[in-house]
């Protein structure tokens, strides 16, 4: 990308449009929380998580075998993925099951799937 690609060269205000956008600005509080949203699935290991549950509700024990981790360390970025409502716990005996969320989650984590199998294969829309 070139510089005349990242840059205007002009200094024209578009008023039309840039009232159109400020109408369209989400309130701070949504943006913020919209912000740790992202900033809690940035991590690769709640990435893996949520990919295996997407697949499957499962315990912690079986996330810690399938990632090869502590249940410990395991525990930790459950705990962050539901301090963010990402996903949800139920308890089953002595047994604590993990599944998403609700199916928003779900959504976002497929269209991002989505999206980096296109870059990474280089496919265009």
């Amino acid at each position: 990308m070139g510089k005349c690609d990242r840059e205007c060269d002009c200094n024209i205000i578009h008023g039309d449009f840039v009232e159109n956008a400020k109408k369209g600005m989400l309130d701070e509080e949504l943006l913020l929380f919209m912000a740790d949203f992202y900033k809690a699935m940035s991590d690769s290991t709640r990435i893996k998580i949520i990919n295996l549950l997407d697949e499957s509700e499962l315990c912690v024990c079986d996330i810690s075998s399938i990632l090869n981790m502590t249940k410990s360390a395991v525990s930790h970025q459950l705990q962050n993925l539901k301090e963010m409502k990402l996903i949800k716990s139920r308890k089953k005996g002595k047994e604590v099951w993990y599944s998403l969320a609700d199916r928003h989650v779900k959504e976002v984590f497929e269209i991002t799937k989505e999206h980096a199998m296109e870059e990474l294969n280089g496919v265009e829309e």
